[in-house]
Formats: C-alpha cells, structure tokens, sequence
C-alpha cells in the first residue's frame, strides 16, 4: 500500500504516545510527511509527545479522513529518530507557518520519523 494515498488533504489525525510508567497522552497532528514506503515524519514541539518517545518509541496515530463517515486508519508505529536540526525540519516549520501561524512555526522544534508496522482501517 502506497503510504501517500493514505491520507487525502482535509484530514486530521491523533497521535498517541504513553510514558514509561504507561500514561497515556494523545494530540492532534496534522497528515504526516511521508518519506518512503515505510517512514513517515511529524514536526513536534517540546511536549508530552516528545517526552513519552523519548522513553518508549512506540506510538499510534489515528488518521480520520475528510470525508463523512468513519474513512482513515489506524497506523501503529515504531520512532526511527528524533532530529532537532536538518532540511526535512526546516521545511515542516516553513509549512506550518504558512499554514498554521508563523508562531506554530516557531514553536516545531524537532522532527520525529517513525516506520509504520501494522494498517488498519479505522472501522
């Protein structure tokens, strides 16, 4: 499965990470980077996201398409890397500046990448 077809432009997703003693947060990100068939990328600032992956590289994202219905899927996801410099990390700040607020820019301060490793439609 092609990895960009995925996610159709209007979509929003959740992404659900729990710490080392198992506590759960969840926050709403937008349609990820797709890198190649397997690596997907999400631009995160300093927060519980970022925390939790740094002590447990296991995540979820639940993608809920534009449409109505229950289009998306579920993707299970295992961290590859955490970057606080780089090319991909200044073009995902440049996106979300123009496409959220010049301060949601500023405040993206890594990039993470993740492999997908299991699909599954969300119903």
């Amino acid at each position: 499965m092609n990895l960009a077809e995925l996610f159709p432009e209007g979509g929003r997703g959740v992404i659900a990470t729990a710490d080392a003693s198992g506590q759960v947060n969840t926050a709403v990100y937008a349609v990820p980077h797709v890198m190649d068939g397997e690596t997907l990328a999400w631009g995160m600032s300093q927060g519980r996201t970022h925390s939790n992956l740094l002590v447990n590289p296991h995540a979820s994202y639940l993608y809920l398409a534009p449409s109505r219905g229950g289009n998306g899927w579920r993707l299970t996801l295992q961290l590859k890397d955490i970057k606080d410099s780089g090319e991909m990390l200044q073009r995902i700040r440049e996106h979300t500046a123009r496409v959220v607020s010049p301060q949601a820019g500023e405040a993206v301060r890594y990039v993470a990448q993740f492999t997908v490793s299991e699909i599954r439609p969300l119903v």
